[in-house]
């Protein structure tokens, strides 16, 4: 079968669905798919690339608006390319009218709606009419959880085209551990949802326990001068951007993983799977999105309102204070990755939509 990907962003960009877009694509050439990824890239100039055994597509981009790439070349590349299958990655707005109106015409379109757009009003409100085109059009629609599937706007109208296909991860051996009872971890990209400094404030209302972060993001030094006016500099430290391996260092590290996220555009939380993988019990909040239903409070650690620094700090605290408690979690946390977040199993069932999306064209 012949893929291809469509996306705003792809590596070495870091982020969430970037990151499922890379994992995904090489683990579908794998198993002898011809894949390709068609993005932007940072620049003016257009690209070439094979890595990984994926041929990787940048159109050059004029500008950024709205946290979207403006490329004209990009539309133009995708009208030449002929896949089985385009699979396009969403909120991507430019990427998936493109597709609609001028995509390969030959090609089933499967859409992962990844999350709703949130904070772009405006851009939402003219965006509507065609996004509810865009999803009735297409040939199978992916919903990566069902919380967000029951509470997406955009779904609902259109469930009887969606098939749930949890994200995954390639699950590495457990890790030993080497954490000292103290220790806290975040990572992910430092947007403004990503709540964390929810979770600054909320480390002044309990004595113990220090905080890493690793990632970087434009939030960065607005946080750290938060760390610093709350008193709790010298418990935070900010790693930045780091390699893996130092990457799993901090997870074997860690003793509670903290995603204190604010709003609906943290849709899923792949962090908490590389949490779960470390065996670490997860703190999240409730969003009505995937988060919750990847972390199950009482069984895989805690699920505390969002936005509510005393309510973190009060499951914090609890965990920091009871190590048998932590490992109960941190065992039903592997134990439910390996059983509902293989990527193997995750590139299997994209490939049946794929296949139904085919046989639906052809009918």
């Amino acid at each position: 079968m012949t893929i291809l990907h469509l996306y705003k962003d792809y590596y070495p960009v870091l982020g969430g669905i970037e990151n499922h877009v890379r994992m995904l694509a090489r683990l579908q050439a794998r198993r002898g798919h011809q894949v390709g990824v068609l993005a932007c890239s940072q620049d003016g100039r257009t690209t070439v690339e094979h890595r990984e055994g994926v041929r990787i597509v940048k159109a050059g981009r004029l500008l950024t608006l709205a946290s979207m790439p403006i490329s004209l070349r990009q539309p133009l590349l995708l009208r030449r390319e002929i896949p089985d299958v385009v699979h396009v990655h969403a909120p991507y707005p430019l990427g998936a009218v493109a597709n609609w109106l001028i995509g390969p015409t030959a090609a089933a379109t499967v859409i992962t709606h990844h999350c709703d757009i949130v904070r772009q009003r405006r851009l939402l409100k003219g965006y509507a009419p065609l996004l509810r085109r865009v999803l009735r059009s297409a040939d199978g629609i992916i919903a990566t959880n069902p919380q967000y599937l029951r509470t997406s706007l955009w779904l609902r109208p259109v469930r009887e085209r969606c098939t749930i296909v949890p994200l995954g991860i390639d699950v590495p051996p457990r890790p030993p551990r080497r954490s000292d009872g103290e220790t806290l971890l975040f990572v992910g990209r430092l947007r403004y949802y990503k709540g964390v400094d929810v979770l600054l404030r909320a480390l002044p209302l309990f004595p113990r326990g220090r905080l890493v972060i690793v990632g970087d993001g434009p939030m960065r030094l607005k946080w750290q001068r938060l760390a610093l006016e709350l008193g709790v500099g010298a418990r935070v430290l900010f790693t930045g951007e780091v390699t893996d391996t130092a990457l799993a260092g901090h997870y074997a590290a860690a003793d509670v993983f903290v995603l204190p996220s604010v709003n609906r555009a943290e849709a899923f939380g792949m962090v908490l799977l590389e949490a779960m993988a470390a065996g670490l019990p997860l703190i999240s909040t409730e969003l009505g999105t995937g988060t919750s239903w990847v972390n199950l409070d009482g069984r895989t650690g805690r699920v505390v309102p969002s936005g509510d620094p005393g309510a973190l700090a009060a499951a914090i605290t609890e965990l920091l204070a009871d190590r048998s408690l932590r490992e109960e979690m941190g065992r039903a946390a592997r134990a439910r990755l390996e059983s509902e977040f293989d990527a193997d199993t995750m590139v299997r069932r994209i490939d049946e939509v794929y296949e139904n999306a085919l046989r639906g064209r052809a009918s």
